[in-house]
């Protein structure tokens, strides 16, 4: 899946993501609708995580689809 894809079907992903990641709010996932460096962001600020560590969890998820 690519981030046009991503972007694209924002809507249904959102459900998904909060499951694999319930520390994000829907305030969270609104503001990043559907971008992939912003989501890699939410995901840094909420758990701590680094930029790679983040980056390698969304890719390993979005592949996973």
């Amino acid at each position: 899946m690519n981030n046009d894809q991503l972007e694209g079907n924002w809507k249904q992903f959102k459900g998904k993501l909060q499951e694999k990641w319930g520390k994000l709010t829907d305030d969270d996932l609104d503001v990043t609708n559907g971008n992939r460096e912003q989501l890699e962001g939410k995901i840094q600020e909420r758990y701590g995580k680094s930029k790679e560590e983040a980056k390698k969890e969304v890719d390993a998820y979005i592949d996973s689809l």
